[in-house]
């Protein structure tokens, strides 16, 4: 840093992703790191506040700041901020989402970086499910359910497809019937060798599946567990989707960080607070799986819920690979602080 003259780093989404950010790859590794940096201990994350005012009518219309420390070889501090309105794509055709990320030096405190948020949002929640599968998903799994077929979904499924070529089908189901054809229209061309196979409901997507994610903004749950096979893995990414009897009859129940995740009156929390889950009921947090405390899947007849409330050090870890890559690379906009 010029100390007579700070500046920052801005990124746009095109700069990111002219630095691979539209490829899973990059966000896998980061993720895997991160986990495993959650798991030892090397990060400071308060519990993210949800800013909402009237008119706020739905579970999503928030805005969310997300602040993290993450130390190791490469410390970095810095803050996302995600803003949500379930209205926006009807009325204004933007993402329902939108956010940007803060990047500080951890030794001076000052920024030295902004960049959009909305693609590593996405792309790095993907990630975890990428990631988590590897240890969750039963060996040689071919049928994927997608439930929620947006923004979030397609990335889902963009890394799913990128990372396990063994996938042989994806059943694909939205309330916007539209939504799921346009979905299975993406990716057909690019994957020949995958039945993109729409789904009459939820149900039978979830019972043909072997690895179940659901990306919608629901605020009401509607997958029981009876709907899960034998050897199912659920990355549960939209939260409020799986009712409380999966938590408390899967074989093992597993989030990403138990504080993150205990509040703001999601279905864990609902569970704790009437008596029906426990910290002590959890089997890990899924950095703990990853340097290997806790194990994974142990057998092919586990159903297993990974509840992933998505953490401030998930977005940092990969702004901070995408931060120094631009570097490297001459990418990106100075902006002086004071000029």
């Amino acid at each position: 840093m010029n100390n007579s003259a700070p500046s920052l780093l801005y990124l746009s989404r095109a700069d990111l992703a002219s630095l691979g950010g539209g490829s899973s790859q990059p966000y896998v590794d980061a993720i895997h790191d991160g986990l495993a940096a959650h798991a030892r201990g090397e990060y400071v994350q308060p519990l993210k506040p949800y800013l909402r005012w009237p008119g706020a009518d739905h579970i999503a219309d928030r805005i969310i700041a997300m602040p993290c420390y993450v130390g190791g070889e490469q410390p970095v501090a810095g803050l996302k901020w995600i803003g949500s309105r379930q209205h926006n794509p009807a009325s204004f055709g933007r993402e329902r989402a939108s956010a940007v990320i803060v990047l500080n030096d951890a030794q001076t405190n000052y920024p030295i970086a902004l960049m959009e948020g909305g693609l590593i949002s996405g792309m790095r929640t993907a990630a975890i499910t990428a990631v988590a599968t590897r240890y969750l998903a039963r060996q040689g799994f071919t049928d994927v359910a997608c439930i929620g077929c947006g923004p979030i979904g397609r990335m889902q499924i963009q890394s799913l497809l990128e990372q396990f070529p063994g996938i042989a089908r994806l059943h694909l189901f939205d309330l916007s019937h539209t939504s799921a054809a346009a979905m299975a229209a993406t990716w057909s061309e690019q994957y020949p060798h995958v039945e993109f196979l729409p789904a009459t409901s939820a149900e039978a997507a979830v019972r043909a599946a072997d690895v179940v994610v659901t990306a919608t903004v629901t605020d009401t749950p509607y997958l029981p567990f009876d709907w899960l096979k034998p050897g199912s893995f659920v990355s549960n990414v939209s939260i409020m989707d799986v009712h409380k009897d999966v938590y408390e009859k899967a074989d093992k129940v597993i989030v990403d960080d138990w504080d993150q995740s205990n509040r703001e009156k999601k279905i864990i929390n609902q569970l704790v607070l009437e008596g029906r889950f426990s910290r002590e009921q959890l089997h890990a947090e899924l950095g703990e799986i990853v340097i290997g405390e806790r194990p994974g899947r142990e057998n092919d007849e586990e159903i297993i819920l990974l509840n992933p409330m998505g953490m401030a050090l998930d977005d940092l870890v990969c702004a901070r690979h995408f931060y120094h890559l631009a570097l490297a690379n001459k990418v990106g906009t100075s902006l002086p602080l004071y000029g």
